[in-house]
């Protein structure tokens, strides 16, 4: 996941202090998830999933297509 959550935000010319703000989180917290050092919770993937408009199984390296669901 560490790697999915580092991609996704270079991919998006983004800082890691912007996706701790994405995520309402503070960017220690976001390093950590970043560096594998911690997993994000649940709720915390499903905002990321919103903002980059992949689905959760991409982040979590269950699939490499980067679509969401469709509802």
């Amino acid at each position: 996941m560490k790697t999915r959550l580092r991609e996704l935000r270079e991919d998006n010319d983004l800082t890691q202090e912007k996706c701790a703000k994405i995520a309402n989180i503070g960017k220690n917290s976001y390093i950590r998830y970043e560096n594998g050092e911690r997993t994000p919770p649940l709720d915390t993937i499903i905002e990321f999933a919103k903002y980059y408009n992949v689905s959760i199984d991409y982040i979590a390296k269950l699939t490499n297509k980067r679509e969401p669901y469709e509802r």
